[in-house]
């Protein structure tokens, strides 16, 4: 294993998060990706990172499950001793109007894309703060800012992410650790692929077109890795939708 620093993204076996462990594979970053079920996404996914160079490992656990996350973060620091970058993407939908959303698919997003940056988060910054250095990213969503119809399990999770970046960002700036969230339109991924109107939200977007994963990768090694004084921010990446 070389020296080289370590990036950490969960959910991180395909669509936007498989684009953010290569990019930031691709920036030298030692690359770790949690993923929950499909192993062997997370495996094709690891090969083509290990292209850069670097050394890169999957790790199956539930985010959302605490005991899980603490277990293999554990396991990880053991193994790298250091944490340079972590990425909290780990995210699920179960659209439904409100009305007729059910207990069930309220708490499988809200812990799956909140409660999980709490459990993922806290035993990494207590190694961050060990070594006064660390850079956290949060993929939120446009309509963490703006709501959406159908989704208010959703956008209530990605808002939460927001208000925690911002939290954390003014706890931890003292300690050298940034915090930082990017809130993505619409984005050419399995998430959006079945959206019936889709041609409707073309409308909206200025720059007429889906965002690509690799759009919201660079985005986030802008933030994780390019930029030294940037904390505390939310970075919309959706193509001018709401300006």
């Amino acid at each position: 294993m070389n020296e080289n620093k370590l990036a950490i993204v969960t959910g991180g076996s395909r669509g936007i998060g498989k684009a953010i462990a290569t990019k930031l594979a691709s920036a030298g970053y030692n690359i770790v990706i949690n993923y929950a079920g499909n192993t062997e996404a997370a495996n094709q996914t690891i090969e083509e990172i290990k292209k850069f160079n670097v050394t890169a490992e999957a790790y199956k656990f539930d985010v959302s499950n605490q005991a899980e996350v603490e277990e293999n973060i554990a396991k990880i620091i053991e193994k790298y001793g250091r944490i340079d970058v972590l990425v909290n993407n780990a995210g699920i939908t179960r659209d439904d109007l409100f009305i007729r959303m059910t207990e069930d698919k309220w708490s499988a997003v809200i812990n799956t894309n909140l409660n999980s940056a709490f459990y993922v988060t806290k035993p990494v910054v207590k190694l961050m703060m060990k070594q006064r250095f660390g850079s956290i990213v949060n993929t939120t969503s446009v309509v963490g800012v703006y709501g959406n119809v159908g989704q208010a399990n959703y956008s209530a999770a990605k808002a939460g992410l927001i208000g925690f970046t911002k939290s954390l960002a003014k706890e931890l700036g003292a300690r050298n650790i940034r915090v930082n969230a990017v809130a993505p339109g619409f984005i050419a991924t399995d998430m959006t692929k079945d959206l019936a109107n889709i041609d409707e939200y073309l409308k909206l977007i200025s720059l007429k077109r889906l965002g690509t994963a690799d759009d919201v990768a660079q985005a986030v090694k802008f933030l994780a890795v390019d930029s030294d004084y940037i904390t505390g921010q939310v970075l919309e990446v959706d193509g001018g939708m709401i300006i």
